[in-house]
């Protein structure tokens, strides 16, 4: 087929040998088939800005960091140099979480590099060398539904492990090989500690994806991955080898207002107290 557009420059560079064909069209990117020498790969072709469909980017990338202090000033003012700097930012962002969820236990397609807004990755296949297909596509059993669930639990746990959050997990986002979910499409992917609403969107995530699952296993409606593994991130106690239990207890311990108020009424009594001895010092001197 004719190659589109934005991979001519990767063509010409010797990246990519042949354009397939088109494997799939999203709202942030077009995927494509593509052969790199002896292997089958897929190019994503991340879509502008003002073409893109996903919603709240904004909401996304806040506490991403920028190393470079120029750039990062560009981006807050919104320049052209800015806007640039934003649009590689947010297409880097998808590189760097699938090396580090890679290197942290995740199942993930391997990256093989950015080039100008064009992300080049394993294809993730069937035994038959077909495409996988997505979650939503394939039939499951009672027993396949569970155990399915579980690592992908796993994995939303190992994320949040490695300080990240997929951010738009779903169906959708998730391949099945013969060896089990597949994570893919992470651009969006959060900061777990500097974004005001991660916990939202792994609570989010966990919910999709257990409401998927409940389909084939009801029972799962009745897990709480969610606040499990939020509340052993926020305390610290997060770690790889914890054994998720899919079960968390509300603390039902009332708040004793009667002491919080005679502390803080102590606490501007002390600070009285102080304020007159300056005042006091003052005059005195």
């Amino acid at each position: 087929m004719k190659a589109p557009k934005r991979l001519q420059p990767l063509i010409e560079d010797g990246l990519i040998d042949e354009v397939l064909r088109p494997l799939m069209s999203g709202k942030e990117a077009d995927v494509f088939v593509v052969r790199c020498g002896t292997e089958v790969r897929c190019a994503k072709i991340y879509k502008e800005a003002n073409k893109r469909g996903f919603k709240q980017a904004a909401q996304y990338q806040e506490g991403r960091k920028v190393r470079n202090s120029r750039r990062a000033r560009a981006m807050e003012k919104g320049s052209k140099f800015g806007r640039h700097q934003q649009e590689e930012t947010w297409q880097n962002a998808e590189v760097d979480a699938l090396y580090r969820l890679a290197d942290a236990g995740v199942r993930v397609p391997q990256p093989f590099g950015c080039f100008d807004g064009v992300l080049l990755m394993e294809l993730v296949t069937d035994n038959d060398g077909h495409v996988a297909p997505r979650l939503n596509d394939v039939a499951l059993t009672l027993e396949q539904a569970l155990e399915d669930h579980a690592v992908v639990m796993h994995y939303v746990m190992l994320m949040l492990c490695a300080g990240l959050v997929h951010g738009d997990l779903s169906e959708f986002n998730v391949l099945v090989d013969s060896y089990g979910p597949v994570i893919i499409d992470l651009p969006q992917a959060v900061d777990a500690a500097a974004n005001n609403n991660a916990q939202k969107m792994l609570t989010r995530d966990v919910n999709n994806m257990t409401a998927y699952y409940a389909q084939y296993a009801p029972e799962l409606l009745d897990t709480r991955y969610a606040q499990e593994m939020w509340a052993l991130f926020e305390n610290g106690d997060l770690q790889p080898d914890v054994e998720l239990t899919g079960q968390f207890a509300e603390s039902t311990e009332a708040a004793d207002v009667d002491t919080v108020l005679q502390e803080i009424k102590a606490a501007w009594l002390e600070e009285q107290e102080r304020i007159e001895r300056i005042q006091d010092a003052e005059e005195s001197a």
